[in-house]
């Protein structure tokens, strides 16, 4: 090996660190994305079937928008 090989292995460790380093954090983000994902698609859901309960009362209430 050539003292140049050399010279761009040693920078090139350094990076390669910082780099598995980065992608440990994806991970992490992208699972915490999922989560937020889920729990926005709960929340939706939710808001969906309290939508359809109030249009039925209102209904009921012959309630009208103005």
């Amino acid at each position: 090996m050539t003292e140049t090989e050399s010279i761009v292995l040693d920078h090139l460790r350094p990076i390669r660190g910082a780099v598995d380093g980065l992608r440990d954090d994806m991970r992490e983000v992208k699972g915490r994305l999922g989560i937020l994902e889920n729990q926005y698609a709960n929340i939706s859901n939710r808001l969906d079937r309290l939508d359809g309960r109030v249009e039925r009362i209102e209904r009921r209430l012959e309630l009208t928008e103005a």
